[in-house]
């Protein structure tokens, strides 16, 4: 990318964004496409994505350019909104109060548990029988 462009990565769940912040008019381009054309209709994910741009006041100083991959939408979303975030720190580190009290800047770890072997999921266990 372009040398005054900032970059930062945003994660939720096994969701993973890739965001670059770059000067410019405030388009959001998700994996090619627009926020609309990726996520489609019904949630408002636009308002979800562009909240850490709201709070901050820079939501017509950058373009965003982002690459989404795992998890799901919700779970993008959430990722896209953590990147976004970050990369605003790198932009101007007195953004951080206020990104920290909306709690964008916090990763939220939680994952499906792994199967264990010898039992029947990841807590449960198959029936014991004594005789």
């Amino acid at each position: 990318m372009a040398e005054n462009s900032f970059y930062a990565t945003g994660k939720r769940k096994t969701a993973v964004a890739r965001v670059w912040l770059r000067p410019g008019s405030g388009n959001i381009q998700v994996n090619k496409m627009t926020v609309a054309e990726y996520f489609g209709g019904g949630f408002d994910y636009m308002q979800k994505v562009a909240k850490p741009l709201a709070l901050t006041d820079t939501a017509s100083q950058f373009d965003i350019l982002a690459t989404l991959s795992g998890g799901g939408k919700i779970a993008q979303t959430e990722a896209l909104r953590h990147g976004i975030s970050r990369a605003l720190l790198i932009v101007d580190p007195e953004h951080r109060g206020a990104l920290k009290k909306a709690g964008f800047l916090t990763r939220d770890q939680r994952m499906k548990e792994r199967k264990k072997y010898g039992q029947k999921s990841a807590r449960a266990r198959f029936q014991f029988s004594k005789r």
